[in-house]
């Protein structure tokens, strides 16, 4: 494909040499640059792709895109490199990976969600729901991305454009008809999904979370509603009509809006008529569904779910009996059950909003048993939120194990004293503090009461832990079933 069609609508405003030249790939990483490829220079947060425009053309660049007017061009334009500036490098470079794929979204039904919680279930049952309803379809999510039943690894939340748009276009050629799709805040602002088309925008809700990254709630706010703002007209968005922010994220859209509740009058309403451990009675638009996922946030989980399915043009019945099949992605309350009647409930809740949620489920439907909650909070992240999460515990919990998460180049022992902070005598009183996350869940199982539900929060679908800048193996499914077994041997013996 020659430069003019690749860099078509990439916001040009300079050009210098040939546009008809043949581009083989693209890429952003000067490293990976061959004889024949188009890099764009990005500014990042570690390092400016800008330094390495030289190291590019040494490399056999074709082309140079670039948006600081002081890069230094000049040995790419003595070497005949084209060289195109443009206003925003991180905008250019997601509608050349768009283009550069033949824009892929454009042939597939791509359907976003943005939000605090909730994202990876609801784009994960999603994507298992079409397939029972007897769809090709596409996932691209925090734990895994799958073109039809094809697995690969996540790195981001929401990943890079040219990764997003090399996978929808595997998924058109494989024949997909819908891909399903978190869309983070910091994929938005960093327009990771600019070019995309979406025929769906899903709003799950907005609470405390990378305020490390956004500095405010409000800029928080505006990058979610950037979604939104930028649907087209021929899309739907769909919103939480239940989050105090949910309608302010569609008040400038133009696509068509669809409303969700579980407490007001909407386009689409649930509530619960009965809930255990074995999963929920729901009433969704006056039909009775079964679903093994439980808890009030999963209730909004699953009406998102059916709405979005209804605006895919799928039957009422059917998506009922789909969604009555469904199970809860990895790591999102996920039971282990063991030896006493002990309950290991696994899940990804790493937000106050979150541990609140979850919490306040198993409270509700462990009455009259032991709750203990185990969690800790990720290093160089969002420290304002670690005291929240201590009061989140307190509030619920019957006993508390704080430990390591990815403490990552942090001290565990500091981010444990920044949760400790927001506890008070009566929160400490009930609180242990063990960093060694592995030594920490063998405390909570062997010393929990008989039939006691013990929530290790956070770690979720992950089976790593970053302990500085070096990843390892840390699965909670396999340390809990090896210490479960351990007690079924004993008490055998």
């Amino acid at each position: 494909m020659d430069i003019r069609k690749i860099t078509d609508g990439c916001g040009a405003i300079q050009t210098s040499g040939s546009l008809e030249t043949e581009i083989t790939d693209v890429t952003s990483d000067s490293r990976k640059v061959r004889p024949g490829s188009m890099f764009v220079a990005v500014k990042g947060f570690a390092s400016d792709g800008h330094a390495f425009i030289g190291n590019a053309v040494q490399n056999g660049a074709a082309a140079i895109v670039y948006e600081d007017s002081a890069a230094d061009t000049s040995e790419a334009v003595k070497a005949g490199v084209t060289c195109i500036r443009v206003k925003s490098s991180r905008y250019a470079l997601a509608i050349i990976a768009a283009n550069f794929h033949d824009n892929p979204s454009r042939k597939l039904s791509l359907v976003g969600i943005t939000g605090t919680n909730g994202k990876t279930t609801t784009v994960t049952l999603l994507y298992h729901l079409f397939r029972s309803l007897g769809y090709e379809c596409g996932l691209l999510s925090t734990i895994a991305n799958y073109v039809g039943t094809r697995r690969s690894e996540a790195v981001n939340t929401t990943s890079d454009p040219l990764t997003i748009n090399s996978l929808l276009a595997e998924m058109a050629d494989a024949g997909c008809e819908y891909c399903f799709m978190e869309v983070s805040s910091i994929g938005i602002e960093q327009e990771r999904v600019a070019g995309l088309e979406f025929k769906v925008g899903i709003f799950s809700n907005l609470t405390h979370d990378h305020l490390d990254y956004h500095k405010t709630f409000a800029e928080y706010l505006r990058c979610k509603k950037l979604f939104f703002d930028h649907l087209p007209a021929s899309a739907t968005a769909i919103t939480n009509a239940d989050d105090k922010n949910g309608m302010t994220m569609v008040q400038n859209t133009k696509a068509g809006i669809v409303t969700y509740s579980c407490r007001t009058a909407a386009d689409h309403t649930c509530r619960i008529i009965e809930e255990s451990f074995d999963g929920m009675q729901l009433s969704i638009d006056g039909k009775e569904c079964w679903t093994s996922l439980i808890g009030q946030h999963n209730a909004y989980n699953i009406l998102a779910i059916y709405t979005a399915a209804i605006c895919l043009g799928a039957g009422q019945e059917e998506t009922l009996v789909g969604i009555s099949k469904l199970k809860s992605a990895p790591g999102r309350l996920e039971t282990l059950r063991g030896p006493r009647d002990l309950s290991a409930i696994i899940d990804y809740a790493h937000t106050p909003d979150a541990l609140e949620n979850v919490l306040k489920t198993l409270r509700e439907i462990a009455s009259g048993r032991e709750l203990i909650c185990l969690f800790g909070c990720g290093g160089d992240r969002d420290k304002t939120k670690r005291p929240e999460m201590a009061a989140v515990a307190q509030k619920y919990a019957d006993r508390i194990i704080v430990t390591s998460d990815n403490s990552r180049t942090e001290r565990t022992e500091d981010i444990m004293a920044d949760i400790r902070a927001g506890m008070d005598r009566k929160g400490l009183a009930k609180s242990l503090f063990i960093a060694d996350r592995k030594e920490a869940i063998r405390t909570a199982i062997m010393t929990a009461s008989d039939g006691a539900a013990i929530l290790l929060a956070g770690k979720g679908h992950e089976t790593y832990q970053i302990l500085g800048k070096e990843k390892h193996h840390f699965d909670e499914k396999e340390i809990v079933s090896g210490i479960f077994d351990e007690m079924k041997e004993a008490d055998f013996k």
